[in-house]
């Protein structure tokens, strides 16, 4: 299947899958509710070929891929839908433990888009996830640039947005390591960085909404982000300067 860097990514982070763990077929399930017509019934071959996969969910329930869950797609080379999930054996706070990270990719057309804050919801609550998001691939490459360290990662964040800190200098799991278009915040993620305060949230929460488990999706930009557009950069330091802890920039 080919990728560009407009597919919409998105990536959630939770704890590490234990025993006869029913999340990834959880994961997968909600998935395919939230996105209309979705069948993740496909796997592909070291050569990038469609496989189908008959008994998807003993799959999935059964096979322990990388600590997570295996590789699974639609049938539309045009416009791929994909998911996996794996074990980081990296703690997502100071000496925390190996923990559950799930990968998903949307197309951007019409479809995608409707269809990306459902998904995001239903990966993260499926996952038990802390938190997660889901933004343009090309937007997350230049999020991911704003983690550095003077020796393990020097270099100075891109467009002026603030430099964060590695995992093991965030005081918890709970805290976000940075934002994105689509953010995904467990309840335990909102009120490790304050969120909502009604008196200076207001315009997140007009795009915000509830989870079933009392978490949040919260949209930054109406549209896609997208950071050559001036509004959105803007929105996305805005946000930063809201909650200094996400990034680990509260810690001293």
């Amino acid at each position: 299947m080919e990728f560009d860097l407009t597919d919409i990514t998105i990536s959630v982070y939770a704890p590490a899958l234990v025993g006869d763990d029913g999340r990834p077929l959880a994961i997968v399930h909600g998935m395919e509710r939230a996105f209309p017509g979705l069948r993740l019934r496909w796997t592909t071959s070291e050569k990038d070929d469609l496989i189908a996969v008959p008994h998807r969910d003993a799959w999935v329930a059964s096979e322990r891929t990388d600590g997570g869950f295996p590789f699974l797609c639609n049938d539309d080379d045009a416009h791929p839908v994909t998911i996996f999930g794996l074990e980081n054996p990296n703690g997502l706070s100071a000496e925390g433990p190996p923990h559950f990270e799930v990968h998903a990719s949307l197309p951007v057309h019409a479809a995608g888009l409707a269809a990306a804050a459902d998904v995001l919801a239903a990966v993260g609550e499926g996952a038990c996830a802390y938190w997660g998001h889901a933004t343009p691939s090309k937007a997350t490459v230049e999020i991911s640039r704003q983690t550095t360290d003077p020796v393990r990662k020097p270099g100075v964040p891109p467009r002026g947005l603030p430099a964060l800190r590695f995992p093991d200098s965030i005081l918890a799991p709970e805290i976000p390591h940075h934002l994105g278009w689509l953010n995904y915040w467990s309840a335990a993620a909102a009120r490790a960085i304050g969120f909502p305060d009604p008196a200076r949230d207001a315009e997140l929460l007009a795009r915000s909404r509830r989870t079933g488990t009392g978490g949040w999706v919260v949209r930054l930009t109406d549209a896609p982000l997208d950071l050559d557009n001036p509004a959105h950069l803007d929105a996305l330091k805005r946000a930063y300067e809201r909650f200094p802890e996400i990034g680990g920039r509260s810690t001293p």
